[in-house]
């Protein structure tokens, strides 16, 4: 019984310890993943099956001067959205992972001190500052910076 409580002991100690260094090495401001973009061949087909078939919100969508839709933005939850965005010549499926985070320049600083490849943040056609990572493999990870201006904090803002 004794072995059985020590061995219990350390599973929690040493759970609790890797979840404690773990966090140590996170990045602060980092709230998470707010988006993944996806790349479709057929807009309107996207936009009605994510709406109508699996019940999520229209947020929002940018169009070009002709009227034609650049992106959309359909709300999961109230901080998480599937970015859709009509293919072109882009490759089909997953683009990109959006991260949200409070301060997008101390970011882009922290990741580069730590050899990250990370382009100099710019404002978005969402009027969020946006800045792109590349991750492993060539993946494109997108950092976010939500002012109250943006689309995507005014969708947050007015969930319900």
């Amino acid at each position: 019984m004794r072995t059985s409580i020590v061995f219990v002991l350390g599973l929690l100690l040493g759970s609790a310890m890797s979840t404690t260094l773990a966090q140590g090495n996170r990045l602060a401001g980092m709230n998470g993943v707010n988006h993944v973009g996806i790349n479709v061949e057929n807009f309107d087909e996207a936009m009605a099956f994510f709406t109508q078939k699996m019940g999520f919100r229209e947020a929002f969508t940018v169009r070009d001067d002709k009227g034609q839709p650049m992106l959309a933005y359909v709300q999961a939850s109230p901080n998480t959205f599937i970015e859709i965005q009509p293919a072109g010549n882009r490759p089909l499926g997953i683009s990109h992972v959006g991260l949200h985070v409070q301060d997008i320049r101390a970011t882009i600083a922290s990741l580069k001190q730590r050899g990250v490849t990370v382009e100099d943040a710019r404002a978005s056609s969402t009027k969020s500052m946006i800045a792109n990572v590349t991750g492993p493999s060539g993946l494109r990870i997108e950092l976010s910076e939500l002012g109250p201006e943006s689309l995507q904090r005014k969708a947050m803002d007015g969930w319900k």
